[in-house]
C-alpha cells in the first residue's frame, strides 16, 4: 500500500480546536493525556496499600468512596487516541516500526534519550498536576495567561536543549 499524503495542517487544527470546543460543551473540561496512567497508578496503589493510597493527596481523590478511578471519560479520550492513531497510520500505509534518529547516536541510545525524557516529562506533569496538551489546549483554549507562558517555557527550553543535542541528528 502507497503512503497518503499528510492532511492539511490548517484543516487538522481547525478539527483539533473543534474537538476541544466540543468536550468543554459535552464533558464540561478540556482534553488532557496524563489521566490514564495517573488513574491506572492510583489503581494498582490502592491494590497494594489502600490507607496510603487514600490518604495521598495526590491520588486520593481517584479512589475516594471506592470508585474505579478507570471510569472516567479522559481515560476513554486517552485509549481513543491511541487507537485512533493506530487507525489512521493503518489506512494511510504509514504504520511502520522504526526508530527515528539521527546518524551519529545509536538506536540504544536514542531509546535511552526517549525513555529518560519520557520519564522527566511524566513526574513534571504529575507534579504540575496536568500535562502540556492539557496545558496548551485546554489552558490556552481558555486564554489562561499561565497556560501560555508555560507554552513559551516549554518551547523555549526545547530549543535550548535541542541545541545541546542537534549534533546527533545531522
Amino acid at each position: 500500500m502507497e503512503a497518503k499524503r499528510y492532511w492539511n495542517p490548517y484543516v487538522a487544527g481547525a478539527l483539533l480546536g473543534l474537538t476541544l470546543l466540543a468536550t468543554f460543551l459535552v464533558a464540561g473540561q478540556g482534553l488532557g493525556a496524563t489521566a490514564l496512567p495517573k488513574r491506572t497508578l492510583a489503581l494498582a496503589a490502592h491494590e497494594v496499600a489502600p490507607a496510603w493510597t487514600e490518604a495521598n493527596p495526590s491520588i486520593g481523590g481517584y479512589v475516594a468512596d471506592g470508585q474505579n478511578p478507570l471510569r472516567n471519560w479522559l481515560v476513554v479520550e486517552v485509549i481513543g487516541v491511541v487507537i485512533g492513531g493506530f487507525l489512521g497510520a493503518m489506512s494511510a500505509g504509514r504504520f511502520h516500526v522504526k526508530v527515528e534518529k539521527g546518524p551519529r547516536i545509536s538506536t540504544r541510545s536514542r531509546l535511552r534519550y526517549a525513555l529518560g525524557g519520557g520519564v522527566v516529562m511524566g513526574i513534571a506533569a504529575a507534579l504540575a498536576r496536568g500535562c502540556t496538551s492539557g496545558q496548551a489546549l485546554s489552558g490556552g483554549a481558555m486564554l489562561a495567561t499561565g497556560s501560555w507562558a508555560f507554552m513559551m517555557m516549554v518551547f523555549a527550553g526545547g530549543y535550548a536543549f535541542a541545541y545541546l543535542v542537534r549534533r546527533q541528528w545531522i
